[in-house]
């Protein structure tokens, strides 16, 4: 017997065949608009305003000839730039950073750049292997409670008591039942952890606009949070300790500490086409809500990642050479 096609598959097929005679001719309603587009786009360059290559039935726009340069100098007119087309909206603007010596500190950055892909980050791979986690966080403790002091200060120095008197409470506690802060009970008591320094001071009571610099070893600082180290550094613990051989050895171990706490940002920075101004506007940014967070002046389209004190780390005062005594034993 035979079998019939259904009605409905038998009109499908009849419309896909029609379809198909009419692709040699005239273009259908549906593709009309890339016809119009197509053809405004020819007559653009035969207008000389631009290049324009159609392939596959698309548009691709080349830059300009330098004929068509010319041609619009001479003669006026503006050539089509499908990058700064003044009827696209304007591009998001980001703050500006000062950088007055930027050829300098691009320069300091790549030598920063250098010792910390072959130096820094190896070691601190090599000590994230080895050490394990809870010893590598009663380090990380122990070191944040010898800051507490000096943040202590710089808070009352700004004029916020209440964050002093944190970071003294935090310094006591975590000191005695923390067994010289390898331990953070204070964090479990509600003592929120802040990081001041002298730098922040100097914004406070007024330096605020600072030209960037890049130090070599240091990483990001302004010409204000130079000052700030040289104002912390005869508060700094490590460098009180007059041991010499002691004395390298935790200022090496809180480095390397300091690194593996920046792994974090190794991905985002991997994928930057300008590591130095990804780095130098990050920075910036984060000093800025340090200095104004408070007084609730900061843009809060700021990362959330740029605000938490605790995975921001810089390298610390501590870490500043100690210049022997002159005529000592």
């Amino acid at each position: 017997m035979r079998r019939r096609l259904p009605r409905a598959i038998a009109l499908s097929m009849l419309s896909l065949a029609l379809a198909a005679c009419a692709g040699g001719g005239q273009a259908t309603r549906a593709d009309a608009p890339d016809e119009i587009v197509v053809e405004a786009a020819a007559t653009e360059a035969e207008a000389g305003d631009t290049d324009v290559a159609i392939a596959d039935d698309a548009v691709v726009f080349t830059e300009p000839t330098q004929a068509e340069l010319d041609y619009a100098a001479i003669y006026g007119g503006q050539v089509y730039n499908p990058v700064a087309d003044p009827t696209l909206p304007a591009p998001a603007e980001l703050p500006a950073s000062y950088d007055p010596g930027e050829p300098f500190n691009r320069r300091v950055h790549a030598f920063n750049d250098v010792v910390d892909r072959y130096v820094a980050s190896p070691l601190a791979h090599a000590y994230v292997d080895v050490v394990p986690r809870p010893v590598r966080l009663g380090v990380r403790n122990f070191f944040s409670n010898l800051g507490q002091p000096v943040n202590a200060l710089n808070a009352l120095l700004q004029g916020k008591p209440m964050e002093a008197g944190q970071a003294l409470a935090r310094f006591l506690m975590n000191s005695t039942l923390g067994i010289v802060g390898i331990f953070d009970p204070a964090s479990d008591a509600g003592l929120r952890y802040s990081s001041e320094d002298f730098g922040q001071t100097l914004g406070t009571w007024g330096w605020e606009r600072s030209r960037y610099v890049e130090l070599p070893l240091f990483g990001p600082r302004t010409v204000r949070d130079v000052f700030g180290l040289v104002g912390d550094a005869p508060l700094a613990p490590l460098r009180q300790v007059e041991e010499d051989t002691v004395r390298v050895f935790a200022q090496g171990l809180q480095l390397v500490d300091v690194r593996t706490q920046l792994f974090a940002v190794d991905s985002m920075r991997e994928g930057a086409t300008d590591d130095y101004a990804l780095v130098r506007d990050a920075w910036l940014q984060r000093r800025t809500y340090q200095i104004q967070g408070d007084r609730g002046e900061v843009d809060e389209s700021l990362p959330e990642y740029l605000r938490d004190d605790i995975s921001n780390p810089t390298v610390p005062v501590d870490a500043l050479p100690v210049v022997p005594a002159v005529g000592g034993n």
